[in-house]
């Protein structure tokens, strides 16, 4: 049989199998499965047996399911609420006023989360609320809400970034540097936007609170402190070169506590269900994971991959057509999976071309996650999307479109950092010189 019968027997085997309710680590277990018994020589059951136990087995994982435990201790603290109260006093003077805590609030709160979904369920359940009570437009506040939730994947310590750095065998630790500097880019087109829509209707925002004095913004924004302490040790160590990603997820985790129990919100039932919601998380993404190291070797005795980036080859893209061919892929895809599947997907089949086309695996990796960002906030399944329309009761299609500015903005950072690679290669290449 040719590669595109092949191809076109799994993806149908694929959403059968998704279309019948199986969950997505087994689906692509069982489609790496009937690829291997019906078009490779190698026993099934073996490979399967070892190279599931060779994935799930490495040490780099070990960052995943504490930094996802350290997301849940903070997300069950008073952060959240303390948070506007800090923020807020900083953002009076700008254009736009107290939108800017959508931004910020999420930049911050990405910085500890790793996940997009949290980030928007933590910062929205904080702003949501306060925001509309001072009469900021719905639009507005929920459009740069979507977008902003969405740094959870690229700031690090980010989820995504753990489960790319495995697959196209990266370093985890230069890949959460080079995430730094295309977030903070990212949060600036955000606040630019606000910005400008702020200078463009005057009336439409709010008058602002009282003015407080520099000690007195100290003095609100001093439950933040900890917290910003919290993620400078966490990313200094790693871009230091003292941590690993894993030892730093673990100082993460130990400085979450330490500050949920000063707080007076670490109960015994505070840490139980953040233990277990942590491990739910892990559990699933670890079982994707394995399905798709599964997967990923089937299609290398099949041949799939090399033969699709022999034949990108032959097409004669140039590196800007190939990112944005790739692009547009993620950004349909995005619209049927979500974010860790994408990557999971994929990555077996599309690292042999990128590194063909002489891509640089970090700056891809960055790239794929501004894309699957995009992707967070695209309906039909827009996770992002789901997690405002159950907090706000909207319609999806409406919140797709107040966040559609968000969408472009994300496009003109991908542009930018295509344009200007140094965004994301400089700090890695920093680290590497120490």
């Amino acid at each position: 049989m040719n590669d595109l019968a092949v191809t076109g027997l799994l993806v149908l085997a694929l959403f059968l199998i998704l279309g019948s309710g199986v969950w997505i680590g087994l689906t692509l277990s069982g489609v790496a499965w009937i690829g291997m018994q019906l078009f490779s020589s190698r026993p099934a059951g073996d490979a399967m047996a070892v190279t599931i136990w060779g994935s799930s087995s490495s040490w780099t994982l070990t960052a995943l399911p504490l930094f996802v435990w350290m997301g849940e201790i903070l997300f069950r603290t008073r952060l959240s609420q303390d948070m506007f109260r800090g923020l807020a006093p900083w953002m009076q003077s700008l254009p736009g006023r107290l939108l800017h805590t959508n931004v910020v609030g999420c930049t911050i709160f990405a910085a500890v989360s790793g996940s997009s979904a949290a980030t928007c369920a933590t910062i929205g359940k904080m702003t949501l609320p306060e925001l509309t009570r001072r009469g900021y437009p719905e639009e507005i506040v929920i459009g740069t809400l979507a977008g902003s939730a969405t740094l959870g994947l690229l700031i690090p310590p980010s989820i995504i970034m753990i489960v790319y750095g495995v697959m196209a065998e990266v370093s985890i630790a230069k890949l959460f540097i080079a995430g730094v500097l295309p977030g903070l880019l990212l949060a600036s087109l955000f606040s630019g936007y606000i910005m400008l829509w702020a200078l463009r209707h005057p009336d439409l925002v709010p008058v602002a609170d009282t003015k407080l004095r520099l000690g007195q913004k100290l003095f609100e924004s001093r439950s933040l402190i900890p917290v910003v302490l919290l993620i400078a040790a966490v990313l200094g160590s790693i871009y230091a070169g003292i941590a690993t990603a894993t030892e730093a997820a673990a100082v993460g985790v130990i400085g979450s506590l330490l500050i949920a129990g000063v707080q007076g919100s670490m109960t015994w039932a505070t840490f139980r269900e953040s233990l277990m919601g942590a491990t739910r998380l892990y559990c699933m993404i670890a079982l994707i994971l394995a399905g798709a190291s599964f997967l990923t070797l089937s299609m290398g005795y099949i041949g799939l991959p090399r033969h699709l980036a022999e034949w990108i080859a032959t097409l004669g893209l140039s590196r800007f057509e190939l990112i944005l061919a790739l692009a547009a892929f993620y950004i349909v895809l995005g619209c049927f999976l979500d974010g860790i599947s994408m990557v999971v997907l994929t990555m077996g089949v599309i690292m042999p071309t990128v590194q063909k086309a002489g891509l640089d695996p970090i700056w891809f990796g960055i790239f794929v996650v501004l894309v699957v960002e995009m992707a967070q906030i695209t309906p039909p399944v827009g996770f992002n999307l789901f997690v405002l329309q159950g907090m706000t009761g909207k319609e999806l299609t409406w919140i797709a479109r107040v966040a559609l500015p968000m969408f472009l903005l994300m496009c003109v950072a991908v542009i930018l950092i295509y344009a200007f690679p140094a965004i994301v290669t400089w700090l890695p290449q920093q680290m590497m010189s120490h």
